[in-house]
Formats: structure tokens, C-alpha cells, sequence
């Protein structure tokens, strides 16, 4: 499956933030106004989120800027609650994790796949602090050795 796909937005915060257990690409529900916007890259997935409810999952808090060429009457709201598109088994197998052993759902990326867009989630669990620390030190580690091999 060779399919091209173009990166729109991508939250690189939340592999710092989260340890990354499964992802699940989903489809999101949204206004004329909104793909407008993500297409010229006017996205913010940092502060995003997803919630399950009433078995369906929305995403929450992700900031997609109005769009500029569009009247103000049929502009979005940046922060509306967008409805993630998942098959029936997915949600199903995602509320039994995130309610049990407490898990989050994180959005890490979004991108335009066949003229779809689509959205990466993470089923992800919070890094302690001192795990963010191992994980800046192993990186460091890592340029070292880099940079000493290239000396060579």
C-alpha cells in the first residue's frame, strides 16, 4: 500500500510528553472552512486530545485558525470538538484500555492521504519527569556518538 501522503501538522511534543503504546489513523469530520485552513497548514495539535463518548470519539482543544478568504458568517470555531471517524471495533477496544488502565488518547499528526485527511491517534501513558530526563540523556548519548564517528 504504497499510497503518497502529505504531512500537514504534526505534534512532535506529545512523543516527549507520552510514552506511545498503539496508533490508529482516523478520519475527522469538518467544515468547508476548516480543510481550507489545515491545507495552507494553519493547524495546532499540541494542546490536543481525544474523549470517548457515547461511543464515538471527538478531538478536543486542537486549534485550527480561521480561514482568511472565507466570510466571517461561515467561518468555524478554532476550538470546536471535531468527530473522529473510527470503525465500530476500534472505538470499542479504545474505551475498554482508556477506562481500565487509564490511558490517553493523543493526537500525533495530521495529513492529507488520497485527498483525505486524516489523523494519527496514540493510545499513550504520561512520562514521569524522570523518564523525559533518560530519554533527553539517551538522545544526547546518541549526538555524541554521532558526532565522535564523523570526527573519524
Amino acid at each position: 500500500m504504497s499510497e503518497a501522503y502529505k504531512i500537514v501538522s504534526d505534534n512532535r511534543q506529545a512523543r516527549f510528553l507520552f510514552e506511545i503504546l498503539e496508533t490508529y489513523e482516523a478520519g475527522i469530520e469538518l467544515m468547508g472552512t476548516e480543510v481550507k485552513s489545515i491545507r495552507a497548514g494553519k493547524i495546532n495539535l499540541r494542546d490536543g486530545f481525544a474523549r470517548i463518548r457515547n461511543g464515538e470519539i471527538f478531538l478536543m482543544n486542537v486549534h485550527i485558525s480561521p480561514c482568511q478568504n472565507a466570510s466571517q458568517v461561515f467561518n468555524h470555531d478554532p476550538r470546536r470538538t471535531r468527530k473522529l471517524l473510527l470503525h465500530r471495533q476500534e472505538i470499542r477496544k479504545l474505551i475498554g484500555k482508556v477506562e481500565q488502565k487509564g490511558l490517553t488518547l493523543v493526537p500525533l499528526k495530521m495529513y492529507l492521504k488520497g485527498g483525505w485527511l486524516k489523523v494519527d491517534i496514540a493510545l499513550a501513558k504520561g512520562k514521569k519527569l524522570y523518564d523525559k530526563r533518560e530519554d533527553l540523556k539517551q538522545r544526547q548519548d546518541k549526538r555524541d556518538m554521532e558526532r565522535a564517528m564523523k570526527q573519524r
